[in-house]
């Protein structure tokens, strides 16, 4: 029998893929379909558990993949009810997902990559260096294997990492996470929060709709850069520009996010900076 090491994991796989498997290894197109729900829908942990799919073809399966449900290795709850937990990513390396309960509703927060490469000042992932991407997987993942799943009415993709910094993966969570034959959410229960990496900011405004917030902290160019070295490279107030262009005044939602430091970034220019760069409805 092969190690589990060894075999290909199902989860982070969209109906695409799963038809090639099934496809591969001989089986009903309609397989495919049903691992889904399998996976997605009923969040099994084995293909024993998948009672429509003949012993015959959950041994084929068996033999080359596994379901991929893999459970967090530790957590820790403060006192407000928060969990963080840790997942294993590979290497002796860790990513975290924090799950945070309100009174009507529980959000969690996901990690994208091994550490992050924009090297943002107030940010610890960013002094950890960048260690690689997450697959779809191990992004997915997160969202099915926290105890609290079932709870989870809201994801923000504001964990470790720049989501857009892995940009296939993420949008491939994505698709798991809204298609009907995966967790079939609304996007608007998704929202990604990002530094500001233009190209492919717009690639996920035009490919998906979930809620964007923007991380800015100051619209003043040479402050922001100092803070944020990407600001070199896409100025901040040309992305607010292009994100101008698109549907925000409806469902979807922009948001900007400011941490405020005391004679930095708090004062009545600091925010008609800010005022000028944010679009109009």
């Amino acid at each position: 029998m092969e190690n589990k090491t060894q075999l290909k994991p199902l989860v982070g796989m969209n109906l695409r893929e799963l038809r090639e498997v099934t496809a591969r290894l001989g089986m009903p197109r309609f397989t495919a379909t049903q691992l889904a729900q399998w996976i997605y829908d009923k969040r099994v942990s084995t293909f024993d558990e998948m009672l429509n799919i003949s012993k015959a073809n959950r041994d084929r399966l068996s033999a080359e993949y596994c379901v991929g449900l893999e459970p967090p290795k530790s957590s820790v709850k403060s006192e407000d009810g928060t969990i963080k937990y840790l997942f294993d990513a590979g290497n002796n390396l860790a990513v975290e997902a924090v799950y945070i309960p309100e009174d009507d509703r529980a959000t969690l927060c996901i990690s994208s990559q091994k550490g992050c490469r924009m090297n943002c000042y107030f940010c610890m992932t960013g002094r950890q260096g960048y260690h690689g991407d997450l697959t779809a997987h191990q992004i997915i993942n997160q969202v099915l294997s926290v105890p609290n799943a079932d709870k989870i009415t809201n994801v923000v993709f504001m964990g470790m990492g720049e989501p857009l910094d892995n940009l296939d993966n993420v949008l491939r969570a994505i698709e798991i996470m809204t298609e009907p034959w995966g967790l079939a959410w609304s996007p608007k229960r998704i929202t990604v929060s990002t530094v500001g990496k233009k190209p492919e900011l717009k690639i996920l405004c035009e490919q998906t709709a979930v809620h964007i917030a923007v991380s800015v902290h100051t619209a003043v160019p040479h402050e922001r850069e100092s803070l944020m070295p990407l600001e070199k490279i896409y100025h901040i107030a040309d992305v607010m520009e292009m994100l101008g262009k698109y549907d925000f005044a409806h469902q979807r939602r922009l948001s900007v996010e400011y941490i405020m430091w005391q004679w930095f970034n708090d004062d009545i220019q600091h925010a008609e900076a800010l005022r000028e760069i944010i679009p109009n409805e």
